[in-house]
């Protein structure tokens, strides 16, 4: 696991930096590009653990890049939606895509539907637990 977490943060970083982004911004994008919902500043800052202040200044870095765009929530005048740009989706395609495909034939060929559904439930729950450690370090002071 450590060793398949070293390479997807060492893949995230060669993104981050083929964008000129950080870390942060580049976790903002894939938030973003992910969404089946409409996404506010407020849910950014949730989900990366950041203040609504420090997503302002991301946003706006990531505004100026042209990766990100504001406009007005459709129903409350108070909120505004962020959504990624068509640029910014087609620039991370390009990185991600190859790997996304490749993974399709390469990765899981050789496994039965069986071994597949284990695996993925070995993910979820190994992801369930990594979220909720996450919480319970960003809840200390």
């Amino acid at each position: 696991m450590q060793k398949y977490q070293a390479a997807v943060d060492d893949f995230d970083r060669q993104m981050a930096r083929l964008l000129g982004v950080n870390g942060t911004d580049l976790r903002c994008l894939e938030v973003l590009i992910g969404a089946q919902e409409e996404i506010t500043p407020r849910i950014i800052a949730d989900r990366l653990g950041l203040t609504t202040g420090s997503v302002t200044t991301m946003l706006d870095r990531l505004e100026r890049a042209g990766y990100v765009q504001r406009t007005p929530h459709p129903d409350d005048r108070r909120k505004v939606v962020v959504e990624a740009t068509d640029a910014a989706r087609r620039r991370t395609w390009e990185m991600i895509g190859p790997l996304v495909e490749e993974s399709t034939d390469a990765v899981t060929r050789d496994f039965t539907d069986a071994e597949l559904d284990a695996v993925e439930r070995f993910l979820t729950r190994a992801t369930l637990l990594q979220e909720r450690h996450t919480s319970r370090l960003r809840g200390r002071d």
